[in-house]
Parts: C-alpha cells; structure tokens; sequence
C-alpha cells in the first residue's frame, strides 16, 4: 500500500475510534469499491505510444460519483484510490450529493504537444465511456493536476458523439470552459473555498484562542506553497480581500521571499513568462523552495501535491495555523508531530472542497438546461428598483449611487456561484467545528472532520439497508 493511501486509511481509523459506527461498516466506507485499469495505443510521430490510466470509484453511496482527473508521469493505481477516498469525504463534509471517484494517466503533459494531448485525452476518454465510467448518471470527472478546462471539453465532445441522445451529455464532466457549458467561477472555485476558508476561521475567537490569534487579519503574514490554480487564486484572493500579507512563494524550482509582501498576480506573470523566479525583481529568489515551508509565517498554505510536510520538516514549521490547499500535503506521522505542537490544521477534506462545491453548481446547471439567475434577475431589478423609489418618494431624499449600484446592477450568476459557494464552505466548517469542540477526547480538527464525513456516508448507507 503507498504511504499516501496507508496515512488516509490511518486518519479514518483515528476518526472511527471516537464513532460507535460497526466494524463491517466501517471497513465497508475505507475501501475502494473499484479500480479499473485501462490500457490504450495511440498513434503519435510515426508510431503506436501505449498510455496506462485509472479510474477509481471509491464510494457509491450517492450517485454520481465525483472526482478529477489528472495527467501526471508519478502517478499510479494507489495514489488515485486514496485521492478517491478523499473525495467521499470532501463530498459528505460539505453536502455534494456525490459519491467519491478520482482518475489518473500517467504521462508527463509536457513531453506532448496540445495536438498530441488532445489525441490522447480523445482515446483515454473513450476507454473510460465505454465502460460507464464517464456519465452524468454514474461518473463525473473534473481538471486536476495537469489537466484543464481544455481536456473537460474534450472529454464531453468524445461523450456526446458516443451518446448523441443523452440529453444531459453536458453533464457527464466538470470544470469545462464557460462557452462550452462550462460555469463561470468553476476555475477559481477551489482557491475561493480556501479564502472563505480563513475568513470564517478568523470569525471564530474561541478556535483564535487555541493559537493566541487576535481576529484581526490585516497583521498576519501568509506563505503559499504551489502557484498552480489553486495555490494563485488561493494568495491572490487571501492577500486581497482578507488583507493578510503575503511573503512567501514556494515552487518546485525555487522560491521568493519578501517580508514586505508580494503581489500574487505579477508573481504569476513572471512565472507563467519565465518558468522560474530566479531573478524576479521584487523579492529574494531562494534556490530550494522546500525551505520557504519553514520561514516564520503566521498562516501556511500547501496547495502543490501530497506529502510535502514529512517526520523530516514537521518539527521546523513555525507557522501557526495551516490549511491544506492541496490532498494529503502533511503525511501521519507529520501531522502527529504538528499537532504535539499545537499547530492548528485545517484538513484537505474541507480546505480545499471548494472546487468540487461548485462542480456540483456546474453539473446542476447542465442537468437543468438554464443558467443561475436566468429566470429572477429582471423581476428582481424591477423590485429593486421600485423600492428604491418608494423610499426616495416616502423620504424626499435620493439614495447615495454607490448604495443604488448595489441593487440596480442585479445579480449575475458568479455572484450566485460564489454565494452557493460560501454557504456550503461555512456550513461544513461549522459542522467540524461542532464536533471539535463538543469532544474533549477529538484533539484535532482533522479527526473531527473525518468523523463528519464517515458518520454522514454511514447514514446513507443505513438508510439504504446496508
């Protein structure tokens, strides 16, 4: 068993010792309910290339199940059954009517051209189809590591021409491009949920206490590990609309650092143009990222890959409060040595459950045929429009524009997707929270969540008669 999926199997088992959920239960919701293995031929530069993939489905207890897909040479059979586990869980904390599902395909994007990547997401989504394991009834997959909104639209034309009659084809992925029934809003969702996140954290003074925080988050400095859509929009959303100073970004060639903060967007920039910070302008370049995890910080963010906090570094982290923007970043026995530390963690499992929260928005709106809003927007700028008047006619004074723009200018659907959004990530942070707190015996936010989410997958199955 690899270490990623041996440690996600151990933080269930912490969990079930504090539930009176049964033995066959709860050996029934850890293990993986399939794993299909897919080998496929592809014709590329004058010869047939053989490509290996998976597909694991982790829990049917709600169905579709749901979950990535990612493009990755590291990637293997165990990895993807652990990251489907994950997403049950992620699932259940926050109320997606989904079960856990997660997909894998070992290749390394960049040895391909996008032609060649089209040509094999094509083949690798047929593979998949033909075995019902794409589908907007059974299986519904998403962009992960190496993959994007691009793929996602391939996938569903490969789906659509397999099953022309389906007339929920849209639906059979997540995570498309916005003019191809994709949602506006889906892309920043899950670095959006880690914002949330920290903002509803910082509302709590009780859990503040537990790590002598003051509520105030314009004092408190950040470091972000990974500046891949999760890690970017996560920085570019804290720094600006928390006010928490960025200082840090870790990437796997290198660093920078700037105790005085750093624009997360013109980091970006230079990144994305040069494929490295060496030599970028506005802060110091650190040759081994890896140290950036241990510079003081108030506020850690891993958002790259799993197991980038070990036994090794756990000790030498010196941030207080860390939220797992990436799956499995803090391995068990580093989570142990953290939590002997009183570092406060805010798990996987609902850090970063954003994306697949607004998945869900984007799978509704493909099975409903009509967008958020389409409906109530013009009747609610005519209600809001006529009360404005009747208090301007009962007061005989005109509303301040600034306070009129609020209403007259309506509510589009990324307002709609960002609110859905925010009351989903509060509700499961609240659930987790509960539990923490009413448990003396529960000592870490982690094991309170997953004692959530298998409680949660148990009563489904319970009420199913299993």
């Amino acid at each position: 068993m690899s270490d990623f999926l041996s440690d996600t199997t151990k933080f269930v088992n912490k969990a079930l010792k504090h539930s009176d959920i049964s033995p066959g239960l709860a050996n029934k919701i850890i293990t993986c309910n399939s794993t299909y293995t897919v080998r496929f031929g592809v014709r590329l530069r004058d010869d047939i290339h053989t490509f290996e993939g998976w597909r694991s489905v982790h829990s049917e207890h709600m169905e579709p199940t749901k979950g990535g897909i990612r493009y990755d040479l590291a990637t293997h059979s165990e990895e993807v059954e652990a990251l489907a586990a994950l997403m049950s869980y992620k699932n259940a904390i926050i109320n997606v009517p989904f079960g856990g599902s997660k997909g894998g395909l070992r290749i390394n994007p960049d040895d391909w051209s996008r032609k060649e990547i089209e040509k094999i997401t094509r083949r690798f989504a047929q593979e998949l189809i033909k075995r019902d394991l794409i589908s907007p009834s059974q299986n519904v997959p998403a962009p992960d590591i190496g993959t994007s909104s691009e793929e996602m639209a391939w996938i569903a034309d490969e789906y659509r021409k397999i099953k022309p009659t389906d007339i929920n084809a849209a639906a059979c992925v997540t995570g498309k491009p916005p003019t191809k029934n994709g949602l506006v809003g889906r892309e920043e969702a899950t670095g959006r949920g880690v914002q949330y996140i920290v903002r509803e954290f910082f509302k709590n003074e009780d859990l503040l206490k537990l790590i002598n925080f003051t509520n105030s988050m314009e004092d408190k400095t950040f470091i972000v590990q990974g500046l891949g859509n999760v890690g970017f929009n996560a920085a570019k959303f804290i720094s600006e609309e928390n006010k928490m100073k960025l200082i840090g970004i870790a990437e796997h060639n290198g660093g920078i650092y700037n105790i005085n903060g750093i624009n997360a967007e013109h980091a970006k920039k230079y990144f994305v143009k040069h494929k490295s910070f060496e030599k970028y302008p506005k802060a110091t370049f650190i040759k081994d990222g890896s140290l950036l995890l241990k510079k003081e910080c108030d506020l850690l963010i891993p958002a790259a890959r799993e197991a980038v906090i070990t036994e090794k570094n756990a000790n030498q982290i010196k941030a207080k409060l860390i939220i797992e923007a990436a799956n499995g970043p803090i391995t068990y026995k580093a989570h142990s040595i953290l939590n002997k530390k009183k570092v406060f963690i805010i798990p996987d499992i609902l850090a970063n459950s954003g994306g697949v929260a607004v998945s869900y928005f984007e799978w509704v709106k493909n099975i409903r045929h009509i967008r958020f809003g389409r409906l109530e927007k013009r009747e609610n700028l005519f209600q809001f429009n006529t009360l404005i008047e009747g208090i301007e006619s009962m007061t005989g004074k005109t509303m301040p524009q600034e306070f009129k723009s609020n209403f007259l200018n309506g509510v589009d659907e990324i307002d709609l997707i960002r609110s859905g959004l925010d009351d989903m990530m509060i509700d499961g942070f609240q659930e987790v929270k509960k539990e923490f707190m009413s448990n003396d015996k529960i000592t870490d936010f982690r094991t309170a969540a997953y004692k959530v989410a298998i409680e949660k997958i148990a009563m489904s199955y319970d009420s199913i008669g299993l």
